[in-house]
């Protein structure tokens, strides 16, 4: 469902015509030279195209505009391999609405002792010449990445990887669709939001659908489509026993089936890429959609429980800055605490939508009471997510603006089984620990529903507030908690006083 390779990067570079022809036919072998190094770099997910050099105002300010209204390009790499006087780019750049990363790098990796003259000193001049288009791009208050270092070193591979791979989250949030099918969980503060808001900052688009509509098209599900997706079932999970077919629940699991079809089918007719579902508003379907939305978060869409559509987009984008990479991305919920001596952690779980991306055995597929909702059985995969490193995120309406706060985690075996307990689930320590992290979250207003990542790390969420320009916050083994409220009075005065300058 997500293909990050029909997305483009444009390698731009800047010079002047001063240098005259013969340099600059330099400047562009060498530009078209390292832009398709970086298009064959494995830890850049995207094409890299290479564009032509650019030495006057009107050729920038159409170069702009071109990448604007390009449907697969999704932002520019910019160098400056000569000096190029940054007025010339104002035009623009003040135009440009696509993210860009400035790559502070230069041709050569070495200085070449025993043979540099002026003639090498006159091409090679993005020491300075960078700084020049830096100056711009501060003067402007434009959000972008700088990445220094060769262009042909593993780190700055990796940094633009990671941009390239936010920029694609961008592009993909822009104009994309959200279904809520129900509205939120009643009485709940952090899931509300504004919706037009959120269309402004972050580009996608909520729709609300009354659940009848999604009883509708799951009702139109045939038998024969119901067998082929139980097959895939008995092929793909370890099927408990009663839902097998003769199995007494075995109509529970086609009931189950048939909500994944009519979910499937609602949502890819309406080009949707996330959507929400909520317990308190499930009339006319059997069951709460647990394994179909668990299904479907796999597939790449986007979920949130409850209503959430903010968390359910902020899935979605960390699938794609994810595509491809090992680890996986979930809903998830801080669900309960275990104070240890060993070290305090949290179990994350959910009543039964937790993506089997993350899985770390072969799921089971089970039907099992669920105390919340008045419906059926539901049906549901369970098992154990993956160890190692992984991180939360969620995004809140602060009212004046859009709050994205996340934790490094360290997700850990559980101390003991859990064979009564009728979810999947993670347990992690919090970085640095549980009481600095908990207190932190808690000060910047967390949510309790995020977005769970072991492929997605703290710079590739950066990377995509900064280009959506909403507040970031991250607590890591760093954090300590004086420093983390002094960081949000700070950054309440900043946010304030930015929406008029």
């Amino acid at each position: 469902m997500i293909d990050l390779k029909q997305n483009e990067i444009w390698f731009v570079t800047g010079s002047q015509h001063l240098y005259g022809p013969k340099t600059l036919e330099q400047v562009a072998e060498h530009s078209r030279e390292m832009a398709a190094f970086l298009g064959a770099s494995a830890q850049i997910p995207v094409q890299v195209v290479f564009k032509p050099v650019l030495t006057t105002p009107e050729a920038i300010r159409d170069l702009c505009l071109e990448a604007n209204s390009a449907k697969n390009c999704i932002g520019l790499i910019t160098w400056m391999h000569t000096f190029s006087p940054a007025k010339m780019w104002i035009a623009g750049l003040t135009l440009l609405n696509k993210p860009f990363l400035h790559l502070h790098t230069q041709y050569n990796r070495e200085i070449p002792w025993s043979e540099i003259d002026m003639n090498f000193m006159n091409l090679n001049q993005a020491a300075h010449g960078d700084r020049e288009f830096g100056f711009i791009g501060s003067r402007l208050r434009l959000n972008r990445k700088v990445v220094v270092g060769f262009w042909q070193d593993a780190d700055v591979q990796a940094s633009i990887g990671v941009w390239a791979r936010a920029a694609s989250a961008w592009a993909d949030s822009r104009g994309g669709k959200v279904a809520r099918f129900g509205d939120n969980m009643r009485d709940v503060a952090v899931t509300e939001g504004d919706k037009v808001e959120a269309q402004i900052k972050l580009g996608y688009d909520v729709y609300g659908y009354g659940v009848g509509d999604l009883v509708k098209v799951v009702n139109q599900a045939s038998d024969a489509e119901i067998d082929k997706l139980v097959q895939q079932y008995l092929d793909e999970y370890e099927v408990a026993p009663a839902l097998k077919p003769g199995g007494e629940r075995n109509t529970s699991l086609r009931e189950g089936a048939r909500i994944e079809i009519g979910m499937r089918n609602f949502l890819e007719a309406g080009n949707f890429k996330a959507f929400t579902t909520t317990f308190e508003d499930l009339h006319g379907l059997a069951q709460l959609p647990g394994m179909a939305v668990q299904r479907l978060m796999r597939d790449g869409y986007g979920f949130g429980a409850e209503g959430d559509w903010k968390t359910s987009a902020l899935v979605r984008a960390m699938k794609v800055m994810g595509a491809g990479l090992k680890g996986g991305v979930s809903f998830m919920e801080d669900y309960t605490y275990h104070f240890s001596a060993s070290g305090d952690k949290v179990l994350g779980a959910h009543m039964l939508e937790i993506c089997e991306s993350i899985a770390s055995n072969k799921p089971k597929l089970e039907i099992l009471p669920l105390s919340i909702g008045g419906k059926a059985d539901p049906v549901r995969l369970i098992f154990d997510s993956n160890t190692g490193p992984a991180i939360g995120a969620s995004i809140m309406d602060l009212g004046q603006r859009f709050r994205m706060v996340a934790n490094v985690v360290d997700v850990v075996p559980t101390d003991q089984p859990l064979p009564k307990l009728p979810v999947a689930r993670a347990l992690w320590l919090p970085r640095p620990n549980l009481k600095v992290a908990a207190a932190a979250w808690i000060y910047a207003g967390g949510a309790h529903h995020t977005s769970f990542s072991y492929s997605v790390t703290a710079e590739h969420l950066r990377d995509f507030a900064e280009m959506a320009g909403i507040e970031f916050l991250l607590i890591d083994e760093k954090t300590n908690v004086e420093e983390f409220k002094e960081k949000l009075r700070w950054n309440d005065l900043y946010y304030h006083l930015s929406r008029g300058l």
